[in-house]
């Protein structure tokens, strides 16, 4: 006997408060894990330090880096984002598909966030004195998923594998 398993489809949120709670998540982390793709097809995931303007993440990077010449091929990547909740467990998560941007150093839009502190936590230790540096702008496509963001503990508990899996589409 062959028994079939089905995911429900996450739930599409459209409630203004879910959407906030996403937004307050991306904002107040600094940590998310970027995967590209490099022109040969194959994969490539890494850790990355990002302040974020809005739900756009901006990222300091070397040119010469994977990252980098892989979005030059492909801007196309896909973002986790660990949300840290309970003091057990493994943590809740934000997920979306993204376009990148390289964007150099003396990037009108990056020399005027800089001036407004809004790239504090990328742009110092030395960062802006690296002559390979560049900055990536990453922006959210479609939905933004989310497990645990804004689902209750006990519905969690009750159902871990279903009841934490959201999305919220963009305005």
């Amino acid at each position: 006997m062959q028994t079939t398993m089905t995911n429900p489809a996450p739930v599409v949120d459209q409630d203004p408060q879910q959407v906030e709670r996403v937004e307050r998540a991306i904002r107040s982390k600094s940590f998310a894990v970027v995967s590209s793709v490099s022109e040969a097809g194959f994969p490539h995931a890494a850790g990355i330090v990002y302040d974020s303007v809005g739900v756009s993440l901006y990222v300091h990077t070397m040119r010469s880096s994977r990252k980098v010449r892989n979005i030059t091929t492909n801007p196309r990547l896909g973002v986790v984002i660990p949300v840290r909740r309970l003091p057990v467990g493994p943590p809740f998560t934000v997920q979306f598909q993204a376009t990148a941007q390289v964007l150099a150093m003396d990037d009108p839009e990056i020399t005027r966030l800089i001036a407004e502190g809004e790239l504090k936590n990328i742009s110092g230790h030395g960062a802006l004195e690296e002559p390979d540096g560049c900055f990536l702008r990453i922006e959210p496509t479609g939905r933004i998923h989310t497990y645990g963001i804004g689902v209750s503990t006990i519905g969690l508990i009750r159902d871990p594998l279903h009841a934490g899996a959201r999305s919220v589409a963009l305005s």
